[in-house]
């Protein structure tokens, strides 16, 4: 075991999905320790769950009241019938590595706060990043279409081209005018400005992504130019769409940059099963065998399926093993239910091909958390491959190269991450 062990803590991990700003945008922030610890961590969500008032956990992130011990203990009950869940277990594997702090309590924290002013010191979130949750890369999503290359460290912060809004049939017209200069007015102008959009940034993207199963089904189907160039002149119009016709559109968007995607060797990635936040969710919607009928159209998409389809586990098993084209991603997953992740994990490795599977995606808004993440990633993945070798059905060589695999081989392959760096060197040092 100490030898695996050994071997999962020393292999850099490639992180496939992070909300982290670039290098740049993260040295303009000034939070404080609370808001690096819980804001946007989706504990937040549970400790509502749990039973905190809505007010009180909002109070816990909003770094204007300088009150660390206060705003802490008006959640600390709540804090304490969720510490122990899977977001609970990655924010205090982060308090631990990055502020030293043993168990949260009101007092601990407003004693580490001083430790969460140094973190904002030239280079230490990049130091945390690649030193001390040991990433390989970082691929963010920042939902936007821009992906231009980080001054610090281009070869470190991947980004992705957002294509969520366009698969839910929302066309921010001002805002595609301004980035490519295409003034939509009729499906030709709109696939022109797409192909533009593409043109500018695919070069410089690792992956296209589309989280669209917020806000509508993953169904999708074929729309012919006939029935969607109707629906786009009511909207440009100014007239609300309707359900079915916010489809029409969006689906016919959704293929058209997964068409794009291919054209420029990029990966697209959809999330799929469970929501963040609380008491909104339609589960049904977000199902991966929905996306049957996409996945046969395009065959020669690379389509990476997030968080592990949770809690569709069996579908989205069942779709690695059947599609060439399916990738599955576990971002998120070890912190939303780290045991039944560990079980997807062990089923996955005698049911699909081994090249197929993504580790690690921390999901998070700032660094201290993905540290967090990626620990609790290692802990369940050690965990995990010990359970196979412990039950004989693999040794220990086999189990160590399904954790490089797993945790960036298949990643390097799958993005093109060392094609898509050299172009990310080579645009940084022109505009240097």
């Amino acid at each position: 075991m100490r030898d695996l062990a050994a071997h999962i803590q020393a292999t850099p991990l490639a992180d496939t999905h992070e909300h982290l700003g670039t290098h740049g945008v993260l040295a303009e922030q000034q939070p404080d320790i609370l808001r690096e610890l819980f804001d946007g961590a989706y504990i937040t969500a549970e400790l509502v769950v749990a039973g905190a008032e809505p007010a009180a956990v909002e109070r816990l992130v909003g770094a204007s009241d300088p009150d660390i011990a206060g705003r802490f203990a008006t959640v600390a009950p709540a804090w304490k019938c969720c510490q122990h869940a899977g977001y609970g277990e990655a924010l205090r594997l982060a308090a631990q590595i990055v502020y030293g702090i043993e168990e949260l309590t009101p007092r601990t924290l407003a004693a580490a706060q001083a430790r969460s002013v140094a973190l904002r010191q030239p280079g230490v979130w990049l130091h945390l990043l690649k030193e001390v949750a040991k990433l390989d890369y970082v691929d963010v999503d920042d939902a936007t279409w821009p992906c231009r290359p980080d001054p610090v460290a281009p070869e470190f912060f991947l980004n992705d081209i957002s294509w969520a809004g366009f698969c839910s049939g929302e066309l921010p017209v001002p805002t595609i005018r301004d980035e490519v200069g295409v003034e939509v007015r009729d499906l030709e102008s709109l696939r022109d400005a797409m192909t533009r959009i593409f043109a500018k940034y695919g070069p410089l993207a690792i992956a296209v992504k589309a989280q669209h199963a917020y806000n509508r089904t993953l169904q999708w189907q074929e729309r012919a130019d006939a029935d969607v160039a109707p629906v786009l002149r009511k909207l440009l119009a100014g007239h609300e769409l309707s359900e079915p016709e916010r489809l029409c559109l969006g689906d016919w968007c959704w293929a058209r940059g997964v068409e794009l995607a291919i054209q420029h060797n990029l990966p697209f990635k959809m999330h799929t099963g469970y929501y963040a936040g609380q008491g909104y969710m339609i589960l049904e919607r977000t199902r991966p065998a929905h996306l049957c009928p996409l996945l046969v159209k395009y065959p020669k998409a690379r389509f990476v399926l997030m968080h592990a389809g949770y809690p569709f586990g069996p579908e989205l098993l069942a779709l690695a093993k059947h599609f060439p084209n399916v990738y599955v991603d576990l971002c998120w997953a070890w912190a939303m239910d780290p045991r039944t992740t560990m079980r997807f994990v062990r089923e996955f490795l005698h049911a699909a091909p081994i090249n197929k599977l993504f580790a690690f995606g921390g999901d998070c808004w700032w660094p201290p958390q993905t540290v967090g993440y990626a620990a609790q990633c290692r802990k369940w993945l050690t965990r995990t491959l010990q359970a196979e070798v412990d039950a004989g059905d693999l040794t220990e060589a086999q189990a160590s190269d399904a954790a490089t695999r797993v945790m960036r081989g298949n990643q390097h392959e799958c993005f093109d991450v060392a094609g898509r760096r050299k172009t990310l060197r080579a645009a940084a040092a022109s505009s240097g």
